[in-house]
């Protein structure tokens, strides 16, 4: 699998990103910077977590409308799978190219450990290596992660299969585990075609057992094993 990590000013996590998908794939993705205006010749592209121009307007508007963004719109037009992770979702949110926004907390403080999460569907080349139903404890690092979009929305993106993850509790943890307030504990959603993926977890950080799960591992995983088929 071929693949590229697109980087703004106050990109964070591309490195993570990098080191990930090298890890999983045995090829090291290319970096491409947000002012380049081609995108080399990849099976995935991720747009990675950080802080893209200090989140200034709101979170991934600017980043939104940095030249590349033209073409990775033409390439998920085309079905090239696309990523965004914490910053990269508000960023596809901000782009048009996924529905809703991403708010403020509800706590309105920075949220930074491990969370549980429930695969909502296994169809999907991104979660095709989790059983629909399936727990995972990946970690959130965000202060914007609050998922909203109105209730038409909501109830299509239901309706239609497009909720790839929702917020649960950790095993013995007490709650929701929703840890900011996303409407429907929503943390992840596709696109109607399901090549376009956006996620406030950062599952780059779930690969290593170092780092205390692996379950971000999945992701990668199902990715590179469908595109070598």
């Amino acid at each position: 699998m071929k693949s590229a990590v697109v980087v703004f000013p106050g990109s964070n996590r591309e490195r993570d990103a990098v080191a990930a998908l090298t890890m999983i794939s045995g090829k090291t993705p290319k970096l491409v910077w947000h002012r380049d205006t081609a995108l080399p010749d990849v099976d995935l592209i991720v747009v990675p977590g950080g802080f893209s121009y200090g989140d200034y307007l709101r979170t991934g508007a600017i980043a939104a409308h940095s030249p590349i963004m033209g073409e990775i719109k033409r390439a998920a037009a085309r079905g090239v799978h696309l990523l965004g992770i914490c910053n990269g979702f508000q960023i596809l949110t901000e782009a048009g190219l996924l529905p809703g926004i991403l708010l403020r907390n509800a706590s309105l403080t920075f949220v930074c450990r491990n969370v549980g999460l429930a695969v909502e569907t296994s169809q999907s080349l991104f979660t095709a290596g989790y059983a629909a139903g399936q727990r995972l404890s990946i970690p959130v690092a965000h202060h914007d992660g609050n998922y909203f979009a109105d209730a038409a929305t909501l109830d299509r993106l239901e309706q239609r299969g497009q909720v790839a993850l929702r917020y649960c509790p950790l095993p013995g943890e007490a709650g929701s585990g929703n840890p900011n307030g996303s409407a429907r504990a929503i943390a992840g959603i596709f696109n109607e075609t399901k090549n376009v993926l956006g996620l406030m977890p950062h599952p780059e950080n779930a690969v290593d057992p170092l780092l205390g799960s692996t379950d971000g591992r999945g992701l990668f995983q199902s990715l590179v094993e469908a595109m070598a088929a």
